[in-house]
């Protein structure tokens, strides 16, 4: 694959409206570099590298396309354009491909070469005047297929038109690649393909479009950095399609199921033992349902564990575009916030939390990230860590699209059932009902750095300011030390949790991967990276067991039910009487990737560190009290970096819990401070403001 280098030499091709107009333009002629395994062709045009799906192509139209049919079997760039207006003019046509330019990173001129007009105008008498014949000369491209209701005089010498009887179906408007043999012309969907140049993928996938929900990973990678290469649809193939999650980009964390590719777990051995998905994981296909466009799996600690980024080994750890390239990224769904933090052609990506696996990646990445509420979003099809303790979030970079998403993503056909929770029935409304108090928890915060603190004081003003809200110190170490003895403290929380977890992996996972290994290869126990080998090696069936499980449900169970009447509770004005604010980042410090970079206690940090005035790990509040805790970037600081020796900017965040259920609570509060101006979209690269 050496031959994709050169496309990635130069600089990208930025085209301004005007090159799409300019008459006649100098086109890039289409260059072949490989065909897939799965069918695809990957070509160039100008800068660019595409895929495009041949295999199975978007519309075959029928006819009698002897005139034209290439015999060689050739693949022709084409831009389609659907016509709203019954008299279709240059200057319509003018408009309609500046448009094309302006608003979409796929479509290029170079795709100009060949076009297709189509009426989708509501006059039943559409017309192509001559002025539109006329620019379609000044483009000089090598075919233009008519809609055969266009009414039209007769087109200038150098045109070779084409009338087609276009019956509908799937097609849209945008970009395509096209075959044309005598008796049909097949237009098959392009992706421009992505450099994931901070490695943050394992691979690319898109639709198959078999017919039967499948999915392809992309084998391609640049070879000269050693990147995956990630396929993104045209933008305007969703512009008319009204579904919720049109055209939203979104990755998916390698622990849901993707019918057609393996869940890997982020384990070669895993990957090796399973067969490939034969269904897609319901939380996953509702994104499809809705629109949008599944572009990749993306890496994670193995088996979603905590792993520090230095004890990973079958997976290359991913780079965080923060600062100096060189921070953490977290763990678990660490390529997801990353990725968002990274690429503007990603717009949202999948992940899942436990122990923390959204919520610190979104911090350390400065993106918007979300743990829900115990039971919002089914988990079948997903690889568990703990299935009392598993849940679902997205990351995003904007907060309407943030709250957008959440608001069609979760749903109550796909809550969880209390069978598996432990819990009550989740309640759940769109509500602005707002918190009264703000409990700043003393036993998490200040933030270690003054400047990040400053940047959460402002932060805690303009909430006051804007919702009327009192802040108070609030220690809930010392509330849940005080309790009486019926509550559960944090000691035995903590085993409960911890049972939980180690019991629904180890049956689901370690358990049939440590048994298939060693049945294949002589009794071996299985090459696993250091946070499950000692765990699986040494899990006892006699002590974990059925009984074990459910003793420590009924314990986290008391404790949620104490925690909703005691500690953030609804009442008749407000969906959680109160919010708890608390850290769950570096407290305003770099924590570096490489673990001897961290080593400086009053300029650095290390992740997943409790503070000694606290009883617990502030991340496993919610994982034990089924709360929802949400991820908040709210600024940046500056920071001495130990790799590129000059002033870089780390991102500040702050973590918000609220009672279990009041989700979309919290998201009419961000779409408020957003629309106040208090939360900014986020910014790709270095910087995340």
């Amino acid at each position: 694959m050496g031959f994709l280098d050169s496309w990635f030499r130069s600089a990208a091709l930025l085209l301004c409206a005007s090159s799409a107009l300019a008459a006649p333009a100098k086109r890039t002629p289409w260059k072949h570099l490989q065909t897939t395994q799965y069918g695809g062709v990957a070509f160039g045009l100008g800068n660019q590298t595409y895929l495009a799906n041949i295999q199975h192509p978007r519309t075959v139209l029928g006819g009698n396309y002897s005139a034209i049919a290439d015999q060689q079997g050739s693949l022709l760039p084409f831009t389609i354009i659907f016509a709203d207006d019954a008299v279709v003019t240059g200057e319509y046509l003018q408009r309609v491909i500046t448009s094309y330019v302006e608003g979409d990173d796929v479509f290029s001129e170079d795709f100009l070469e060949c076009l297709c007009i189509v009426d989708n105008s509501t006059s039943g008498n559409p017309i192509l005047d001559t002025s539109a014949l006329t620019y379609l000369s000044g483009l000089a491209p090598k075919y233009v297929f008519l809609d055969n209701r266009f009414d039209r005089s007769q087109p200038s010498s150098d045109i070779l038109v084409t009338d087609i009887a276009f019956p509908g179906g799937n097609l849209t408007a945008g970009p395509y690649v096209a075959s044309i043999s005598e008796t049909s012309v097949a237009f098959s969907t392009v992706y421009r393909l992505y450099r994931d140049s901070y490695r943050n993928f394992l691979y690319g996938t898109y639709d198959s479009n078999n017919g039967e929900g499948t999915f392809n990973p992309v084998d391609i990678f640049q070879p000269r950095f050693w990147d995956p290469m990630i396929p993104v649809p045209s933008r305007i193939y969703s512009w008319s399609d009204p579904r919720p999650f049109a055209g939203y980009r979104v990755a998916i964390k390698d622990l849901f199921d993707m019918k057609g590719l393996v869940t890997s777990g982020g384990s070669q051995a895993w990957a090796e033992i399973v067969e490939v998905a034969n269904e897609t994981a319901p939380s996953v296909q509702r994104i499809v349902d809705l629109g949008g466009v599944l572009v990749g799996k993306y890496k994670l600690a193995q088996f979603a564990s905590g792993a520090d980024p230095w004890d990973w080994q079958d997976e290359h750890y991913p780079f965080n575009p923060r600062g100096d390239g060189w921070l953490t990224c977290s763990a678990s769904s660490s390529g997801g916030g990353c990725s968002v933090a990274a690429y503007d052609w990603l717009d949202l990506a999948i992940g899942s939390d436990t122990g923390s696996s959204m919520r610190r990646p979104a911090a350390v990445s400065g993106t918007y990230g979300n743990r829900p509420s115990q039971g919002m979003m089914t988990l079948e099809r997903v690889m568990p860590l703990g299935a009392a303790t598993d849940t679902a979030g997205v990351f995003s970079r904007n907060v309407h699209d943030w709250v957008h998403f959440a608001k069609n993503w979760y749903v109550p056909e796909l809550c969880q059932s209390s069978s598996v929770t432990g819990l009550s029935p989740l309640n759940t409304s769109d509500s602005y009902g707002f918190p009264k108090r703000i409990l700043y928890l003393t036993d998490y915060l200040p933030l270690r750095n003054p400047a990040a603190e400053e940047v959460l004081q402002t932060f805690i003003r303009n909430m006051t300011a804007i919702f009327g809200m009192a802040v108070e110190n609030f220690n809930l170490t010392a509330v849940v030390g005080n309790t009486t003895d019926e509550i559960p403290k944090y000691g035995a929380l903590n085993n409960a949790t911890g049972v939980l977890n180690t019991i629904t992996q180890y049956k689901v996972v370690g358990k049939p991967l440590l048994t298939a290994w060693s049945e294949q290869y002589d009794g071996r126990f299985p090459p696993i990276d250091p946070a499950r080998r000692l765990q699986w090696g040494n899990y006892s069936e006699a002590y974990f067991t059925d009984g074990l499980y459910n003793q420590s449900l009924a314990v986290k169970r008391a404790a949620v039910d104490w925690f909703e009447s005691e500690i953030l509770y609804s009442t008749p004005e407000s969906c959680s009487e109160s919010i708890m604010l608390w850290d769950i980042g570096t407290g305003g410090l770099p924590s570096y990737r490489e673990e001897s970079l961290n080593n400086n206690p009053n300029k650095t940090a290390f992740l997943a560190v409790t503070p000694p005035t606290a009883g617990i790990s502030g991340a496993s509040l919610c994982p034990i009290y089924g709360c929802v805790d949400m991820t908040i970037p709210i600024g940046q600081v500056p920071y001495m970096s130990n790799v590129t020796f000059v002033e870089e900017v780390v991102p500040v965040t702050v973590s918000v819990i609220a009672k279990r259920g009041c989700d979309f609570m919290l998201w009419n509060m961000w779409e408020k401070l957003a629309d106040e101006g208090v939360l900014k979209t986020i910014k790709t690269g270095r910087t995340a403001f």
